[in-house]
């Protein structure tokens, strides 16, 4: 009988477990996209709109969530697997989906200035607004925009209401004029602003990121980070303890979890325990996260008490 080494993680994971315990740390430290449940029906839903026919009024999506849901993250994976294209017969590039990152204030120019920027052709700022709309249009139109994604939406209340009403028109004008998709991202407070907009709300389904609670999805996510992790013994992550203790110290929000488990399995290897447990959350030289660090020493606390 032949017994596989690291049997407790995929095949394509193992060769990393026989690395350094610096080359493991780096590894478990580094950006990878890890596909959750709610981040593969958000994605069907983005590649759904961009094939839509034009229209007059194009569907529009905003995805919402709490700070550190993953919408930024799921924004730069769909972007990542339609990146632009150019054609050296005919010196033009095609940008299917243009995503541009909201002005710190909702000022009409400053929106045109970033979406520029976000098409890599900024353009002379000293030109009058008009002719920056007029820019953007023309390019938009030449590059074959099938979508337009604004991150960050909520920081159009930093404006005044009525650079607010100027900054929905904006956007409202552009959907109409390109017959393309609008989509949004935000916390909350974009789904607010957004409503007071009738008319614009009218076009907007939601996409609700929710925070994590103690079900079959976060046993399922769990159970697959212990399957790629680098570690050399099997972890605990699928116990209901662990993931009660997880819930914890990050109130169910996906960055938090991520970075929690990132430090526990770094330290597991720095320590030589090479498994995750229960107890790699309760040690008192752990390094966490600031939320999780509250957490940590209110969790703690109880504990003595207890005794």
């Amino acid at each position: 009988m032949v017994v596989t080494q690291y049997s407790h993680l995929q095949p394509a994971y193992r060769q990393y477990a026989d690395l350094t315990a610096d080359e493991r740390i780096a590894w478990i430290r580094a950006d990878r996209w890890l596909e959750t449940a709610n981040a593969h029906l958000a994605l069907a839903r983005l590649n759904d709109l961009l094939t839509y026919p034009p229209r007059d009024r194009m569907p529009c999506l905003l995805i919402y969530g709490d700070t550190g849901m993953g919408k930024t993250k799921i924004i730069r994976k769909f972007l990542r697997d339609r990146v632009p294209t150019f054609d050296r017969g005919t010196g033009t590039t095609t940008m299917p989906v243009v995503a541009m990152q909201m002005p710190a204030e909702p000022i009409e120019r400053d929106v045109y200035g970033e979406l520029l920027n976000a098409m890599n052709a900024p353009g002379p700022m000293g030109d009058a607004t008009f002719r920056l709309k007029a820019t953007c249009r023309n390019l938009m139109r030449s590059m074959s925009v099938r979508m337009l994604i604004i991150d960050e939406i909520h920081a159009m209340l930093t404006g005044t209401y009525r650079q607010q009403r100027i900054f929905l028109n904006v956007i409202r004008f552009l959907a109409n004029d390109l017959k393309v998709p609008l989509i949004c991202a935000g916390t909350d407070l974009a789904r607010q602003a957004l409503l007071t907009d009738p008319q614009l709300a009218e076009r907007f389904e939601t996409f609700h990121l929710k925070r994590w609670v103690n079900d079959q999805h976060l046993a399922q996510l769990l159970a697959s980070l212990g399957t790629i992790l680098p570690l050399r013994r099997p972890s605990d992550l699928g116990s209901a303890p662990v993931r009660r203790r997880i819930l914890e110290l990050t109130d169910g929000v996906t960055v938090r979890i991520f970075r929690l488990i990132e430090t526990v399995a770094a330290e597991a290897v720095r320590g030589g325990k090479e498994a995750i447990t229960l107890e790699s959350f309760d040690g008192d030289d752990l390094v966490l996260p600031l939320v999780a660090m509250t957490q940590h020493a209110e969790h703690q606390l109880r504990r003595q008490v207890a005794r």
